[in-house]
């Protein structure tokens, strides 16, 4: 049963009161009773009091008859339990007394303190002060002050603007009333003006403020003073504020919501000025009301059974506990102990009933309740009937429960058919009723029967006991020594009772086989009812362990174990490390790694540098590295090239994982040996020698501060001419200098260095310095027109001769009028003529042809005009149309008319093709029709196309002719055009693919 009830009720007098108690209700009757002040509450005809359901009701409230605190009892059949209280107050407010109040008379500069001192009243209340007239009221500010404690209102520092009428404004929080007091005159002394004085703290907080766990707290301070104090407020601990304090009000309050345990402690208001300041102190204390967390059960117990209820509380200050038996309190009796717990030594029927746990402490109480039931039975098996069969291998131990439910506990006796059972050093009944049997024999089988007796009856219960054959394991897996990949079968094969159904289970060191998974590596292969054997295929390194077969019966397990050695490649070394290293060398250590039941024959060192594809093998020393060996020196390296190192070692089955790379090392730096290939050059500027290379890949460059030697002299001299450049990814030097001939020939060689020394040249190469452009015009330059968008351009070649004016080719420029770019493109070799592609039609173009070669371009032809032909039409052929006559296809289609600005159609282009991705066949006709071979068991894709001399049209879009099958159907197709009169079919053609 729970009840819960508001703690406090505040109402106005004369109103209707109910309370109510929410229970949670079952099946059972229940009485309610309530009493006032510990007097029980007798409602009757008449009363003002009346009960509906459990809920207390009052009506024609009297403030004095009916104040005080109540409490609910509710009774059943089990007991009775009582609520915690509620308190009932009475919420009002009187009226001012009416005498005048006396004027209040200050200098300006003085503080100064009106006095609310509010009418009688019960319930919270909360203050406002009207100036002069309503709805002046007073704001509160830095000088301004109203407390909400006492109603007064300060004003620190008095201005002549405030003198006036001063109205104090009283209001119940709960009656929603308001009553005003008499104003006070506040009037200016004249005989001078106040001076600065030092703060006078008049709003100060208690010494100690006790504060309720998650109430929020107000503390008031305001000081009067010239000039007017400021208001700080600090912890005396030094501990800021947290986030949820708020100081309002000019800093007149501080304020705490929520408070907790951490929010305890000393807090100082400090009132300051240019004359002083002024601190006062209090102390703020946590209390919280008692919470229970751990309280008592329902329980049934039986008969001289033992109880302890444990009942835990937090709170503050420590609660204290009392204990309530249908609704009284409870005092210690013989056999019972009471404090944070209940005990009672041996339980009666007398202990029945309905118990509370009351932890109290000043600030409230909790109730916790509990029912406690006695049981006293008769023995009864009809919820624990002795389980039939009972089932044990012969030679092993059996236990058969005997569970009756009586109260209290009796004499328990067994028999074996109609025989008393005695015991033996076999058989045995333990304290607790049931019987032990071991090492079970055939005899042992049949009805045994238990008997319960206590002073309130007796009762029996019986079941047979069966004797089976145990399972023995007759073929057993045993160690085996396996490859890698080599498949196994591992047998587990039993004898056993022909009644009882085998269940064979597989575990791999102490985990569950789960046959399906593990990559289908295993697999159950035990064909016959006693045999449970699996295979493993494709065995690999982790498989090597421990394999145990548990066979279970209704009766017994067994099971067995068996290790599996699994032979493979090693695993990887460890402990890579370089040990010394040079330009050419690197001396490496390492452990070896599990050789995996194989010894290690080999190992294999592997180098990888930021330039190579991947880990290669490497030279060693010795060549071969031996199986006990755990150093190499590795050599043929490349100078100053960052090297990583690995090693894999191998045995009779293969060769094992890598190892993890070494940490990285470089190797020293030494003077270059190889030097630039593809030396070449040529070409370049008026007075230049152009000399070009391929660098030298960094891995060859054997050290810092790459650079090339270019060495250079005129064919035919003997000096050398030697100029460095100091990049490695350098790939040309240009000599320029104003004796240089054009086109002479030069003997270049290229050379290398860096940090180290110099490095050889490479060999000498003949190189040409650069020519002079063409000096002369092409001439007999022709340009006609071919169609719309093409212009042929012919000229009369320049003489090529062995001059320093060679000519490459020819650069034919073509622009529009007032454009201002040109469009270029050249030709090479000694090639007359140009197609210029992509031009407009109906439009002049301005041509112009030159020679070029690597020096640059000549100077201009003369400059020829052309005009382009028109457009070809631009609308396609339309209403296309097929059928099929004899062996032929008739294609027919409506003539292209050419609109004012485009060229006249002087013909037609059918395009075909057997398959989407073939090459068009094409057939060119004057007319609009065409007759093609009917497709056998091939589709046809066909467009057409008009032409004339401005070029190709507009494409009709694509007609697909169905496949037709075999030759009869060419036959059957006729056959019906022919009894058709050769009927035309017109088709609406979908749009494809152009082609």
């Amino acid at each position: 049963l729970r009840l819960t009830i508001s703690l406090k009720v505040q109402y106005m007098i004369y109103n209707r009161l109910k309370l109510i108690v929410d229970l949670d209700l079952t099946a059972f009757h229940f009485v309610f009773r309530w009493k006032l002040n510990g007097t029980a509450i007798t409602p009757k005809s008449g009363s003002h009091y009346s009960l509906s359901g459990g809920n207390l009701r009052i009506s024609h409230l009297n403030k004095d008859q009916d104040a005080g605190t109540y409490q609910c009892l509710a009774s059943n059949s089990f007991g009775t339990i009582v609520s915690r209280e509620a308190s009932l107050t009475f919420a009002y407010l009187g009226n001012f007394k009416t005498h005048r109040r006396n004027s209040v008379s200050v200098r300006e500069g003085q503080g100064v303190v009106l006095l609310c001192g509010p009418p009688s009243h019960s319930g919270d209340l909360t203050f406002s002060w009207i100036f002069n007239e309503y709805p002046s009221f007073v704001k509160q500010d830095t000088r301004r002050f109203i407390s909400q404690e006492t109603g007064n209102l300060y004003i620190a520092k008095v201005e002549p603007s405030d003198v006036g009428n001063y109205t104090c404004v009283v209001t119940n929080t709960v009656t929603k009333t308001r009553v005003q007091g008499p104003p006070t005159p506040l009037v200016l002394r004249s005989d001078g003006i106040m001076g600065e004085y030092e703060p006078k703290i008049e709003v100060q907080f208690p010494e100690i403020v006790h504060v309720a766990k998650g109430l929020t707290v107000k503390l008031e301070c305001f000081a009067l003073g010239n000039p007017v104090p400021s208001i700080n407020w600090n912890r005396v601990d030094g501990i800021p504020f947290s986030r949820k304090v708020d100081v309002r009000k000019a800093s007149g309050v501080l304020e705490i919501p929520y408070f907790q345990q951490e929010d305890a402690g000393t807090y100082e208001c400090v009132a300051e000025n240019s004359r002083g300041k002024n601190t006062v102190k209090g102390k703020l204390s946590f209390y919280a009301p008692p919470h229970l967390i751990e309280k008592p059960e329902d329980v049934q117990k039986p008969i001289d059974d033992s109880l302890v209820w444990e009942c835990k509380a937090t709170g503050k200050p420590k609660p204290s506990y009392r204990w309530m038996k249908n609704g009284e309190n409870m005092e210690s009796l013989e056999g019972m102990t009471l404090s944070l717990s209940l005990s009672i030594s041996r339980l009666t029927l007398s202990d029945i009933g309905m118990y509370q746990c009351v932890a109290g402490n000043k600030h409230g109480e909790v109730y916790s309740n509990a029912e406690l039931r006695v049981i006293a039975v008769a023995p009864d098996f009809s919820q624990n009937q002795l389980r039939s069969p009972t089932m044990v291998k012969e030679g092993g131990d059996v236990l058969i429960e005997c569970r009756p439910k009586m109260s209290p506990w009796g004499v328990i006796s067994w028999r074996k058919g109609s025989e008393a059972l005695r015991e033996s050093h076999r058989v045995s009944i333990l304290d607790n009723g049931n019987l032990r049997i071991q090492n079970s024999t055939r005899p042992d089988a049949g009805l045994y029967t238990c008997v319960a007796r206590n002073q309130f009856g007796v009762a029996s219960s019986s079941g047979t006991l069966m004797v089976k054959e145990p399972t023995i394991i007759t073929t057993a897996p045993s160690t085996l020594d396996v490859t890698v990949g080599e498949s196994i079968v591992l047998p587990c094969q039993v004898t056993h009772d022909p009644s009882l159904k085998l269940m064979f289970t597989w575990f791999f060191n102490e985990q569950l086989i789960h046959f399906g998974n593990h990559g289908g590596y295993f697999e159950k292969v035990g064909g016959q009812h006693s045999a449970g054997d699996i295979m493993i295929r494709n065995i690999q390194l982790r498989h090597a362990g421990k394999y145990t077969c548990a066979v279970q019966t209704k009766v017994d397990s067994i099971s067995i174990a068996a290790d599996l050695v699994v032979r493979g490649p090693p695993g990887p070394p460890t402990s890579i490390h370089v040990e010394e290293i040079s330009d050419t060398t690197a001396s490496l250590s390492w452990r070896p790694g599990p050789d995996n039941h194989s010894p290690i024959t080999t190992y294999t060192i592997q180098a990888r540098t930021p330039f190579s594809l991947g880990w290669q093998a490497v030279t060693t020393v010795p060549e071969v590295v031996g199986g006990r060996s755990l150093t190499a020196t590795v050599i043929d390296l490349s100078p100053w090239v960052e090297y990583e190192f690995r090693v894999l070692a191998s045995n009779a089955i293969g060769t094992g994982e890598p190892s993890k790379p070494s940490k990285q090392a470089r190797t020293k730096e030494t003077s270059p040996k190889v030097t630039p290939a593809n030396v070449s050059g040529g070409g370049g500027s008026r007075s230049e020698l152009v000399i070009t290379w391929e660098p030298v890949p960094e891995e060859l460059q054997n050290g810092g501060g790459f650079g090339y030697v270019v060495a250079f002299r005129p064919s035919g001299t003997t000096g050398w001419m030697q100029a460095a450049v100091p990049s490695s990814e350098a790939s040309k030097y240009v000599f320029k200098n104003e004796s240089i001939q054009p086109f002479s020939p030069f003997q270049v060689k290229v050379g290398v260095y860096n940090n180290e020394g110099e490095g050889p040249f490479g060999p000498i190469i003949t190189i040409y310095s650069a020519e002079e452009e063409p000096g002369r015009a092409p001439t007999r330059i022709r340009a006609k027109s071919l169609s719309a968008s093409e212009i042929e351009v012919s000229w009369k070649a320049l003489p090529w001769n062995t001059s320093k004016r060679r000519v490459l080719g020819y650069e034919v420029s073509q622009k529009r009028e007032k454009e201002e770019a040109a469009s270029v493109q050249r030709t090479v070799g000694n090639q007359t003529s140009a197609i210029i592609r992509g031009v407009r039609g109906s439009n002049t173009y301005y041509v112009t042809v030159r020679a070029y070669n690597t020096a640059g371009a000549g100077p201009p032809s003369v400059t020829v005009n052309v005009t382009t032909k028109k457009p070809p039409p631009s609308q396609p052929p339309v209403k296309v149309m097929w059928n099929t006559l004899n062996s032929k296809i008739v294609l027919n289609w409506e003539q292209v008319k050419a609109l004012e600005n485009e060229s006249e159609v002087t013909g037609y282009k059918v395009l075909y093709k057997r398959n989407r991705h073939s090459r068009p066949s094409v057939m060119e006709t004057n007319t609009t029709s065409v007759e093609l071979s009917l497709p056998m068991n091939e589709e046809y894709f066909i467009q057409i196309k008009p032409f004339g001399e401005g070029g190709e049209g507009s494409s009709s879009r694509q007609i697909t002719i169905p496949r037709i099958p075999g030759p009869n159907a060419i036959g059957s197709a006729t056959k019906v055009s022919t009894l058709s009169a050769l009927s035309t079919i017109a088709l609406s053609f979908t749009a494809r693919t152009s082609l």
